[in-house]
């Protein structure tokens, strides 16, 4: 499958509302909120895209960035189930995290389900670091956040390109 990044536009909102549901169906976001988070200019969303067999691109993933002076914060990270694990996260996580080199931050942040182990061993492999836990974080559900952080994020980069790492 031959995947494209392409910065999230309005009119993929429509594409992202099913998936968004399905992925986190007790706290999914509003199309309100897509919308409100593409108007900021410290924010980079992208969208994964393949093209379907009727020649149409098709959404796969989404995720999104936010990154004010010296601070940046990964906000969102979506991969179709029957694309989960063959790389598009990871994709999409570089490209996250170079915009925040290109932004001229070092370290990024991000919450992660405390119930989302998958997610935080993507995370951990990539170098990020657990650097606390949020009670409650995730509402209606409850479930506890864990925060990690990567430090060095330009360090990380290189060394993952030296590895041959996506």
């Amino acid at each position: 499958m031959t995947v494209t990044l392409v910065p999230m536009r309005w009119w993929h909102i429509g594409q992202l509302l099913p998936l968004e549901a399905e992925l986190f169906p007790e706290e999914q976001w509003t199309e309100t909120m897509f919308w409100s988070e593409l108007a900021q200019d410290s924010r980079l969303y992208l969208v994964a895209e393949r093209v379907d067999d009727d020649g149409k691109p098709a959404v796969v993933g989404y995720a999104g960035l936010c990154a004010y002076q010296g601070e940046a914060y990964i906000q969102t990270i979506g991969v179709i189930p029957e694309a989960q694990g063959t790389g598009i996260g990871g994709m999409m996580l570089t490209a996250l995290l170079e915009d925040a080199v290109r932004r001229g931050e070092d370290t990024v942040t991000l919450e992660v389900r405390a119930d989302n182990p998958r997610a935080q061993a993507v995370y951990e492999r990539f170098g990020f670091l657990p650097i606390g836990r949020r009670r409650r974080y995730y509402q209606p559900s409850g479930v506890d956040a864990i925060v990690m952080q990567m430090s060095d994020v330009p360090g990380h980069l290189a060394a993952r390109a030296a590895r041959g790492d996506t």
